[in-house]
């Protein structure tokens, strides 16, 4: 039936058919604008009589709108795409441009965001759709689902994202449409993963089955996820917005790189709060702009994390900037502001005053495992485990999507948890049936073990997919694996991140050792090679440090020769096996570094 149904919808047309689909929906824009614009303040010409007070669900975003332009200010061209279109109001014009098989313009490009969908012309002339997958975790029938959606629609194959999520890629514009309802009709949607808009929720993936978890994540973030789905009035916010729910356990979330990182943490006896389990609350995360997300002092009920998330959002609404695109993210409004002022502005929205508590009154956090995401692991629930996948970078075929939810379905629990290390978990595997469940894994091509430098490798979509990026960081991730782990042996885990641009999607800055790509020019004439500048001592979680420049303009092909010898500057000059590259990073200058990876090289 979709089948038939994607035929219909891009089948050929008349060109008489055509330029009336288009007439017909540029109408209904030019209707729909001329009513938005009536009722939306600062609107018309000097002098002329003011219009009424916004109203209606975009109401909040077009009076943050007026307070800019009355002040002068020029709104940044896409804060004028979703004030003369909403991408929400745009879904018939869409589905012309499908019909019709048209890639987007400039302006479409931005709306269509709002479904899920990211034109990723000059790398392909087709879109990538981002999916929702709350806490990261699906079922198995729903993973099949995106498989067949993949292959149907894509360039069958998916990826799991740093955000504990699901991307397809190479859909032509004529599936777009058939490809956005596919997902919804599994149980699943693409609605607001991109542009201006709250993204997926992150949680613990072992929710719910941890034996060390404070709290199950997994209520919260759905009940976040639903409320952001159906309120329109948080779609179209000044800029691209995270939310991490950690719940204590085992796997790290990372939720300190988040705009609001929710941290479960046990509250202590005798300092004036009810003693319990609570959520810590952090703000203003941001990582690719050198940022971890602040501590507020303020802890939060967890029944109350959705209005206090909310409250969050609507200063950010109300605040953030509309006309700098690289200064619109929340972490510029609390530069600008401080924390104290921020919380006043947030207790404000909520109507009553926010609970802070001092540091003294929080239990430590538990230790993390950072290779709990890989292998066999026991569960909580007595006999049962989780086994970690290790995808290689991210990466799965259909085939093999589908033959993980066979796995799922005929050894586990039937459920598949996404974590942001770009991988995946099968759990409610029964201890007998843990060596089966294996064999199958890595029959598919996949692996339940890996090394040190495996478990923490990642890396973005780089320039076979994405604009934006500067080098081929998927392969050159595999080659620089591939490379050190026959010529180092790393005992501790070393995370290695590789990001394609500024935008960090890899998150280098928070890894041990992070490459940033780059052109690095060949010759005197210009002529430029993909390459990386290469960080070292970043952290996260307890040990957040955010890493620094060691090698600049390193060639693509130099970059395995160049991992190597800084591994092997640490493995020789560690003070003990047991210390961390982090540790040992932070022990030593950048010169001192350089001159133990130089002798390295003279070796």
């Amino acid at each position: 039936m979709n089948a038939e149904r994607d035929q219909a919808m891009t089948g050929d047309f008349e060109p008489e058919q055509k330029r009336y689909l288009e007439g017909f929906v540029a109408g209904l824009q030019i209707a729909r604008t001329a009513s938005n614009m009536a009722g939306r303040s600062g609107a018309g010409p000097a002098g002329a009589v003011a219009a009424p007070e916004p109203i209606g669900p975009d109401a909040p975003h077009w009076r943050a709108q007026d307070q800019v332009t009355k002040a002068g200010g020029k709104l940044s061209d896409q804060e004028k795409f979703k004030r003369e279109l909403h991408p929400f109001d745009g879904y018939e014009k869409l589905k012309v441009q499908a019909a019709a098989n048209t890639p987007p313009k400039p302006d479409d490009n931005f709306r269509w965001r709002f479904f899920g969908l990211f034109y990723c012309a000059p790398a392909h002339n087709t879109y990538m759709c981002r999916l929702r997958i709350p806490n990261g975790i699906l079922k198995a029938a729903q993973f099949e689902g995106v498989a067949d959606a993949a292959e149907r629609y894509g360039g069958g194959y998916a990826h799991v994202t740093t955000r504990a999520n699901l991307q397809i890629r190479e859909v032509e514009p004529k599936s777009a449409i058939a490809l956005v309802e596919h997902i919804q009709d599994i149980g699943l949607c693409s609605r607001g993963s991109g542009a201006d808009n709250i993204r997926n929720v992150t949680g613990t993936p072992t929710a719910g089955i941890d034996p060390q978890e404070l709290i199950d994540t997994r209520p919260y973030a759905r009940d976040w996820h639903f409320h952001i789905l159906n309120d329109r009035t948080l779609y179209g916010i000044p800029r691209k917005f995270n939310v991490g729910f950690d719940g204590g356990g085992i796997i790290p979330v990372l939720e300190d790189t988040n705009d609001i990182g929710f941290s479960a943490v046990a509250v202590k006896d005798g300092f004036g709060v009810e003693p319990g389990i609570w959520f810590r609350l952090a703000i203003g995360g941001i990582t690719g702009h050198k940022d971890f997300a602040r501590p507020t002092g303020v802890i939060v009920k967890p029944s109350e994390a959705t209005l206090v998330a909310d409250a969050v959002v609507r200063v950010f609404i109300d605040h953030g900037d509309r006309t700098n695109r690289t200064k619109a993210r929340l972490k510029y409004v609390i530069d600008g502001w401080g924390i104290d002022k921020f919380l006043t502005a947030m207790e404000e929205k909520l109507g009553r005053k926010l609970v802070r508590v001092p540091v003294d009154a929080l239990s430590p956090r538990l230790p993390i495992d950072r290779l709990a995401h890989i292998g066999v692991h026991a569960q909580k629930q007595a006999g049962l485990n989780w086994i970690g996948v290790a995808l290689p970078v991210g990466r799965m075929t259909v085939s093999q999507m589908r033959g993980i939810a066979a796995v799922a379905r005929q050894y586990g629990d039937g459920d598949i948890r996404l974590t942001v290390w770009q991988n995946f978990l099968i759990s409610g595997v029964p201890d007998s049936q843990a060596p089966a469940a294996c064999e199958a894994i890595e029959a598919l091509g996949f692996g339940t073990r890996a090394n040190a430098l495996r478990a923490g490798l990642v890396a973005c979509t780089g320039n076979t997919g994405c604009k934006f990026a500067a080098s081929d960081t998927k392969r050159h991730a595999d080659e620089i694996a591939a490379w050190c782990e026959t010529r180092v042996v790393i005992d501790t885990p070393v995370n290695i991140h590789l990001t394609g641009c500024h935008h960090s999607c890899a998150q280098h800055f928070i890894s041990e050792i992070g490459l940033l790509a780059c052109k690095v020019q060949e010759s005197e004439d210009g002529d430029q090679v993909e390459g990386y500048h290469i960080l070292v001592g970043g952290g996260f979680g307890s040990n957040a440090a955010l890493g620094r420049e060691l090698f600049r303009d390193v060639k693509a092909v130099d970059a395995p020769r160049t991992v190597e010898r800084i591994l092997k500057a640490y493995v020789a000059n560690r003070t003990s096996p047991q210390e961390s590259f982090l540790d040992f990073a932070g022990r030593y200058d950048d010169a001192t570094l350089k001159a133990m990876c130089d002798r390295e090289a003279a070796a």
